[in-house]
C-alpha cells in the first residue's frame, strides 16, 4: 500500500507494469480519471474508490488547487507480477488490506464512490435546509422591522400590499433553487464552490432589478433591495462553505 499525493495541476500517468491490479481510494481532494483517448474522466471526491486494472484510464489529475492524495493498495507490488498464474493469493492481501484500510476509517465496498457521493449531498441539503429557515426567519423580521418604520410595501402596478408570509415564501422558494443550483454543481463541476459562488452573484443582481420597474415608492424599493440582498448573503454563505468543505 502506497499513498500517492498530487498537487493543484498535476498528473501522473498510469503505467499497466506499476499499476497491475490497483485499486485507488481518494483520501484528500479530487482526483480526475483521464481516458485512454486523452478524453477527462470523472471527477472523484474524497472517500471515492476506483480500479485501475481494465478501465482505460490512462492518467491521474488533480484539478483543483490543493494538494490531493490518493491510497493506492497493488498486491502485485507484494507478493505478485501482473503475470502471475495464482492471482487469488494477491486478491486475498488486496481484500487484508482493504479490511486494514476500514478500521483506519477508509471506505470499501462495490460502488464507494457512490456512497461518498450520497453523503456529500445529503450533507449539503441539510446545510441548506438549515440556512433556508434562517433566511425566512431573518427576511420577515427585516420586513416586519420595516413596516414598523413606515414602509407600506405597496406595489402600484398591482394595487397591493405584499403581505409578511409572502416575503418567507419567497424566500424559501428561492433559496430551494440555490440549494438545487449548488448540488448540481457538486455533483459535475470540478470546483463547485467558485461556480456556485458566481451564479448567486450573478442572480442576485439580477434580482434587484425588478423593485426598480415596480413603481413603488423609493422607501418600499429601499427595502424590497435589502430584503433581496438578506437572503442571498445567508444562503450564498452557508452552501459556499459548506461546498468547500466537501471538496476538500
Amino acid at each position: 500500500m502506497r499513498t500517492l499525493a498530487l498537487r493543484g495541476g498535476a498528473r501522473v500517468a498510469v503505467v499497466a507494469a506499476e499499476w497491475c491490479d490497483a485499486f485507488g481510494v481518494v483520501t484528500r481532494g479530487r482526483v480526475q480519471l483521464e481516458l485512454r483517448d486523452g478524453e477527462p474522466g470523472p471527477v472523484l471526491g474524497r472517500d471515492a474508490g476506483f480500479w485501475l486494472r481494465g478501465t482505460g484510464v490512462r492518467a491521474l489529475r488533480n484539478p483543483g488547487r490543493r494538494t490531493a492524495r490518493v491510497r493506492i493498495v497493488t498486491p502485485g507490488a507484494r507478493t505478485l507480477t501482473c503475470k502471475s498464474p495464482h492471482p487469488y493469493d494477491g486478491y486475498r492481501m488486496m481484500e487484508d488490506d482493504m479490511n486494514s484500510m476500514n478500521d483506519h476509517g477508509g471506505v470499501a465496498g462495490t460502488a464507494p464512490g457512490r456512497i461518498s457521493r450520497t453523503h456529500r449531498l445529503r450533507g449539503l441539503a441539510v446545510t441548506g435546509l438549515v440556512a433556508t429557515l434562517a433566511a425566512m426567519v431573518a427576511t420577515t423580521l427585516a420586513a416586519a422591522l420595516a413596516q414598523a418604520v413606515g414602509v407600506d410595501f405597496e406595489i402600484p402596478d398591482g394595487g397591493e400590499t405584499i403581505p409578511l408570509p409572502g416575503f418567507a415564501v419567497v424566500t424559501g422558494f428561492f433559496s430551494v433553487v440555490g440549494i438545487v443550483i449548488a448540488a448540481a454543481l457538486l455533483r459535475w463541476s470540478a470546483r463547485p464552490a467558485e461556480r456556485f459562488v458566481w451564479t448567486a452573484v450573478s442572480l442576485t443582481a439580477i434580482s434587484l432589478v425588478p423593485p426598480f420597474l415596480s413603481g413603488a415608492n423609493t422607501a418600499t424599493i429601499t427595502a424590497l433591495l435589502g430584503l433581496h440582498l438578506i437572503p442571498a448573503v445567508v444562503m450564498v454563505l452557508a452552501l459556499a462553505r459548506s461546498l468547500r468543505t466537501r471538496t476538500d
